[in-house]
């Protein structure tokens, strides 16, 4: 764990990577991974959604596996490999999954797909072939109001069947 930080209000030192870089951040530590990322270090597409781990709206990828941020107290991620909806894809190149989503209409009002995203990226990476009733596991965490779920479980099922080649860990590692 980190260490005592003189003159920032009891705070410790937190270091970890975030999308493939180093990251070091002073935190009180009652805060959560979800207030980290997004209002000290500005990863703002992992969303604030319930903050009781019920919508998946923050769901990050930490060493491997998909996890409510909000339910993370920031400390833990000492030392972790943090991803966020932000490492998945840029605008210029998509990520398979981004685009799934995109051409079979999995995407409305787009408060609920960061965290879609890297629940199914978590799935994709471990089961590379997941049945219809594993991708509908895989994503129970999160909810959508918007779209239902039949278009996103599509968008998944269609990159697990087309391009997994293209599915390689996270940052080419």
């Amino acid at each position: 764990m980190g260490v005592i930080v003189a003159g920032k209000e009891d705070k410790v030192l937190l270091r970890m990577k975030v999308n493939g870089e180093e990251a070091e951040v002073a935190v009180k530590p009652t805060w959560t991974l979800l207030r980290v990322l997004r209002e000290e270090l500005g990863f703002t597409g992992t969303k604030k959604g319930c903050e009781q781990g019920d919508c998946g709206a923050c769901t990050v990828i930490m060493d491997g596996k998909a996890v409510n941020a909000c339910l993370v107290l920031a400390l833990q991620a000492e030392s972790k490999e943090i991803e966020t909806i932000e490492g998945l894809g840029t605008a210029d190149a998509l990520h398979p999954l981004q685009k799934s989503f995109i051409e079979h209409g999995a995407v409305q009002c787009g408060f609920c797909t960061p965290g879609m995203l890297m629940s199914a990226e978590a799935l994709l990476r471990e089961n590379r072939k997941p049945s219809l009733e594993e991708i509908k596991i895989g994503i129970s965490g999160n909810l959508c109001r918007c779209t239902g779920y039949t278009k996103i479980i599509k968008a998944i099922e269609s990159v697990s069947q087309k391009n997994r080649e293209a599915l390689t860990p996270f940052r080419g590692q």
